[in-house]
């Protein structure tokens, strides 16, 4: 086509995106499917792709990160982002209250109470209808320049429903299953993990490479106002009501109350339902609604007088540290953890609290008898926050990190620039034990069977020395029968698990090998560019540092790890023993299911969930544990659950076994 039809058609296509995009991430009520979403993208980027002059800022393939930023630039605010001062009780909200009074005692006043979400507070600029920059608070004043990586948040709109220039402040925040979910992947290769969602989410926004932010599905709700020249609602709850007309995401749970005991209770009544939220809250935000009345109340030098933030108490337990134990992980790193009298908190019994390296051990003074204050963070991962010291009756016991693997007696150290301790010796039963494990696991070569006491019982017997080697247990049935609790039909399986195996995709071979910074994403990423793991082998730091996503840390990882002799003779056991070690290379396309998202509920009549899961993903699929927007079929077979109520409530395509099959060619 000729430029000015492409353009014509460009701006049509741009406008009919943003309107899917804003009902399916603001709305909740998208009206096509995710397939037709993508091909309408796909018809936008071949016309920007024949025409690069026709990219416009806002249109929606710049969504999906560009190139690294150099650094971060300083924007000024043209209203400065104050912080809000904090209520801990009912006390200090009726102080809050008195004071707004006694400054203009004759006014009536409304107050709007909201969620606070406890993520990154962010502006974002717009100049006639088109985002041109968001920044952080920053200190008030001025933030740092961030635009790179809020492009990528899908709730953010690229240009607004109008053309109105103004400024606007809101929180990005990181839904609770997809830190969970990056907590995982980044367990998986060897990363240091995130302590809760705002960490999460601040993290991701201050990457130079976007395209770390557009894998970590982040979210925003919009909660203000702040530069608004042509836009004067007169009070803050149309001031919202106008921002979502405008296609900015405002948060649903929004109440406009007459006075403190309507606002005390709706306060308790979020703190006792937080949890039932997919994403975390600190407390709410209690608003002055009026916004002339605002002006007139007016700010300290940090806080809005009009405004508090209502903080929950965070939910801790006190319980007795019974002991403290030294975890060797399967790349050697030894972990203190706090074994715990049991104590339910936040729903959960809590036996277990992670000390996490040396230095916090050390830092926090935490002795076996002690009585510590434990919470969870982010209301997941459960921490010691401090020992109550006025307990201590003198009998503690201080506790040194053993300068030897609790598990092989080798020297220990730290590598420069690292806080954990690690044992180097190759051979520790501990890190081989936690190797197998790892190979075995359901992410990696799934094999069924084979977990810890498996594997810890094959290793003692001496049936196997590493995880390569139970490829050659099928001749060795007889001796595995010796075993306690190894029944023939229990050995039998094992055995048929382990067969099959051994054609497992090269990602999750992989993945299995436990290489450090190796996740199953990178891992995918590797199979698919190069399609052996011979060709891995003997890829160059430039070669590998070429895969997307693939930085000069991980590249030297895989490196290093091939370079080993014992990483040598491990492969080798794996080709003896038959194990695949190529599949093609990716060509887009290829597969049936590239890209595409599935959950599997129910029972099917033909295939166990495992299996089903394994003919998604050799087609280029993922599966996932849970229905989300994001999710592009549900597969259902009998007794389905409440993934199908879900499936059906956001609109999601839903099939049966035949229609996947029909799907997979089958």
């Amino acid at each position: 086509m000729d430029k000015q039809a492409a353009k014509k058609i460009s701006e049509k296509l741009r406008k009919e995106i943003e309107q899917h995009n804003w009902r399916y991430h603001v709305l909740d009520s998208p009206l096509i499917s995710d397939a037709e979403f993508d091909t309408l993208l796909l018809q936008l980027q071949q016309i920007e792709k024949e025409y690069p002059d026709l990219v416009t800022a806002d249109s929606p393939t710049q969504r999906v990160g560009g190139q690294p930023a150099a650094g971060f630039a300083a924007v000024t605010h043209r209203v400065p982002m104050l912080s809000l001062d904090n209520a801990f009780s009912v006390d200090d909200l009726g102080d809050f209250v008195r004071r707004a009074r006694n400054i203009e005692p004759d006014a009536e006043m409304e107050f709007v109470v909201e969620l606070k979400v406890d993520g990154l507070a962010v502006s974002l600029q717009y100049e006639e209808g088109v985002f041109v920059r968001g920044a952080t608070r920053g200190d008030g004043e001025s933030g740092e320049d961030i635009s790179h990586n809020l492009r990528t948040v899908r709730s953010i709109p690229l240009r607004l429903h109008k053309p109105l220039t103004l400024e606007v402040r809101g929180e990005v925040y990181m839904p609770r299953a997809s830190f969970i979910k990056l907590n995982e992947e980044r367990q998986e290769a060897d990363l240091p993990l995130f302590a809760n969602p705002r960490n999460a989410a601040a993290g991701s926004l201050r990457q130079l490479d976007p395209k770390v932010a557009a894998s970590r599905n982040l979210d925003m709700f919009v909660y203000g106002l702040g530069f608004s020249p042509h836009f004067n609602p007169p009070t803050h709850y149309e001031a919202l009501r106008s921002l979502r007309s405008l296609g900015l995401r405002v948060n649903p749970d929004i109440v406009i109350l007459s006075d403190l005991e309507e606002v005390v209770s709706y306060c308790e009544r979020w703190r006792r339902e937080r949890y039932s939220l997919p994403y975390d809250i600190d407390g709410l935000v209690v608003k002055i609604n009026d916004l002339a009345l605002q002006q007139l109340l007016g700010t300290t030098a940090k806080s809005p007088r009009w405004a508090i933030a209502y903080k929950f108490p965070a939910e801790q337990k006190v319980t007795r540290v019974e002991a403290i134990t030294v975890q060797v992980g399967r790349i050697g790193t030894l972990t203190p953890l706090a074994e715990l009298t049991p104590v339910e908190l936040a729903g959960t019994v809590v036996k277990r609290a992670s000390l996490h390296n040396e230095d916090i051990l050390r830092e926090k003074d935490v002795r076996i008898g002690d009585y510590v204050i434990i919470q969870k963070a982010g209301d997941i991962i459960p921490e010691v926050v401090e020992v109550v010291k006025n307990k201590r009756t003198g009998e503690e016991v201080p506790f040194v990190m053993p300068a030897s693997c609790p598990a092989c007696g080798s020297e220990v150290s730290r590598l420069p620039g690292e806080v954990a301790l690690r044992c180097f010796n190759p051979a520790c039963p501990a890190q081989i034990l936690e190797r197998i494990t790892h190979f075995a696991a359901r992410g990696a070569m799934d094999i069924e069977g084979l977990g810890p006491a498996a594997a810890a019982q094959l290793l003692e017997a001496g049936l196997i020395e590493d995880a390569a080697d139970i490829y050659t247990l099928k001749d060795k049935k007889e001796d595995m029968l010796t075993l306690e609790r190894k029944a023939d039909k229990s050995v039998d399986n094992l055995l048929a698990s382990i067969e099959r195996s051994k054609n497992q995709p090269l990602w999750r071979l992989l993945y299995g090998l436990g290489i450090r910074f190796v996740g199953t994403r990178t891992a995918k990423l590797l199979a698919e560019n190069f399609g052996s793991l011979d060709e891995i082998i003997s890829a160059t730091q430039e070669q590998l540092e070429a895969v997307p996503e693939v930085g000069p840390k991980i590249a030297e990882s895989v490196r290093s790890f091939f370079s080993l002799e014992s990483s040598g003779r491990f492969v080798d056991k794996l080709r003896r023993g038959g194990v695949a070690l190529s599949q093609g290379r990716h060509v887009a396309g290829s597969k049936p299911l590239h890209g595409k998202t599935f959950v599997l509920t129910g029972t099917l009549p033909s295939y166990s969930r495992e299996e089903a899961a394994k003919l998604i993903e050799e087609a280029g699929g993922s599966v996932a544990g849970s229905v989300s927007k994001s999710t592009d079929y549900v597969v259902a077979g009998e007794k389905a659950g409440s993934k199908l109520d879900k499936a059906r409530k956001l609109d999601v395509a839903i099939m049966d076994e035949n229609g996947l099959k029909q799907l997979l060619g089958i």
